[in-house]
């Protein structure tokens, strides 16, 4: 990212190193699975003891009174893996719901903007309906009210509801994460 030692880029790699743990499993690979799954428990534990700010997460470890969203960590909820520690995720949700603005959540704590795909990947590890709907209503918000008309932008600014940059991408995709994560976890 654009800043260093970035803590949801952390929670990527995380899941890359548990992902191939997974898939280690699948292919009867037990032991390697084993160690994999451990190595990353482990690093999920100290991404939490650095990142930790409190009442949530840091943007970056060696940044305070920062912020991000950990969308990153939808995956972590979609497998059911539980890798990181003490209600991580919980935490990020009740913070994220201060942080709001009439278009949505902002990415982070520098600047105003979002991406939407990755508001709705956040808001896919809500608890319930009701914080699901808090996260994407304003999202809702900003692709009916905004003026800037161009195909569904993935990028706008969460306090004027205008378009950032990027149109009609693939990414937009990402808006149907809760509908795959009740798929997974209605076939387990």
């Amino acid at each position: 990212g654009h800043w260093a030692h970035n803590a949801n880029l952390s929670v990527k790699a995380i899941m890359g190193v548990v992902g191939y743990s997974e898939m280690a499993r699948m292919l009867g690979l037990n032991d390697v699975a084993d160690k994999y799954a451990a190595t990353a428990k482990k690093m999920a534990v100290k991404w939490e003891e650095m990142a930790n700010e409190g009442d949530h997460y840091r943007l970056a470890f060696d940044r305070k009174n920062t912020w991000s969203q950990k969308y990153n960590m939808v995956w972590d909820k979609l497998w059911d893996l539980e890798l990181f520690p003490n209600n991580v995720i919980r935490k990020e949700i009740n913070y994220y719901l201060t942080k709001q603005n009439p278009y949505g959540l902002p990415l982070d704590s520098r600047k105003e903007y979002t991406k939407s795909d990755w508001i709705m990947w956040t808001a896919a590890m809500s608890p319930d309906k009701e914080t699901f709907q808090k996260f994407s209503d304003p999202v809702y918000k900003y692709i009916n009210e905004t003026v800037s008309r161009v195909p569904i932008s993935d990028w706008h600014h969460t306090d004027s509801g205008r378009w950032v940059g990027f149109r009609a991408r693939s990414v937009i995709g990402g808006y149907w994460m809760k509908v795959l994560m009740d798929k997974v976890q209605n076939n387990q």
